[in-house]
């Protein structure tokens, strides 16, 4: 008994709070249905990791889902961008400047195959002639440029990104509007050479290179990338300027495929 007792005060304090915390976990698990479910569930907690585990997987699955929505949904927005449309009576647009035509279209894609360290890579998506996709067609990215679309089936497309010997852009100095063309040499997929600009031009480190908008392919303003190191060939007048691509091709999983409606009209005129 005199063990007892002593235990008793020893231990009095924890007992009391022992007693008020259980007596309040009662209350609340008999007045509110949550808690109670709460409390009930406890004895389900070692089976809730592992559906926690299967969720964690289909979730990825979710994701993916989710993000082909947001995809097609940046498509739909990039549609409705000012860049997008032009002016289709300029009387009418001093007094009214809602009146357009929609001059580019885009359709959101998933990347199935690319390379990216090859000296001529290529990108195939899961779009083709059913889905409106031609040949000319230029292709970008949410970070910036990726390329022009080469071949088509009835459901798929390949792609000649800008990461191939072949490919040429007409791009330019956002900052200036100084003209030049994009290539690459074959080394570095994240990395680019532009050429063909004077060296007479003011040309900074971190300078925007975007699209010109000079060809009939990509409109003006997308995003090339970024000037880190600048040369002037000897005797040629010409900077030689390496530039730091913004769209990432070895993370790239979905494209967006641009139609210029009126790409026909416009190289019906070139061609006179």
């Amino acid at each position: 008994m005199r063990t007892l007792i002593a235990f008793l005060k020893r231990y009095y304090h924890v007992l009391v709070f022992l007693l008020l915390e259980t007596t309040a976990v009662v209350m609340m698990v008999h007045n509110t249905y949550y808690q109670g479910s709460k409390m009930l569930s406890w004895g389900n907690n070692l089976a809730g990791h592992w559906y926690k585990g299967i969720h964690s997987v289909t979730g990825y699955f979710g994701l993916k889902h989710e993000n082909d929505l947001l995809a097609e949904e940046n498509a739909q927005l990039r549609a409705q961008l000012s860049s997008s449309y032009i002016s289709y009576n300029q009387r009418e647009f001093v007094l009214n400047d809602t009146v357009y035509r929609q001059q580019y279209r885009y359709r959101e894609a998933s990347v199935i195959k690319k390379s990216w360290r090859q000296q001529n890579n290529i990108i195939m998506v899961n779009m083709g002639r059913r889905q409106g996709i031609q040949r000319d067609m230029a292709v970008i990215s949410a970070q910036g440029i990726v390329g022009v679309v080469v071949n088509t089936t009835e459901n798929f497309a390949s792609i000649m990104p800008i990461l191939h010997s072949n490919s040429t852009n007409s791009v330019k100095i956002k900052r200036t509007g100084s003209n030049g063309t994009l290539r690459w040499d074959g080394t570095d997929y994240r990395y680019a050479t532009v050429e063909d600009i004077p060296s007479t031009h003011k040309l900074y480190k971190n300078d925007t290179i975007v699209t010109s908008g000079l060809a009939n392919d990509f409109p003006e303003g997308i995003v090339v990338g970024y000037v880190t190191n600048v040369q002037t060939t000897q005797g040629s007048g010409f900077y030689k300027i390496r530039i730091r691509l913004s769209t990432d091709f070895n993370r790239l999983d979905h494209v967006y495929i641009i139609e210029n409606r009126f790409k026909e009209e416009q190289d019906a005129l070139n061609a006179e």
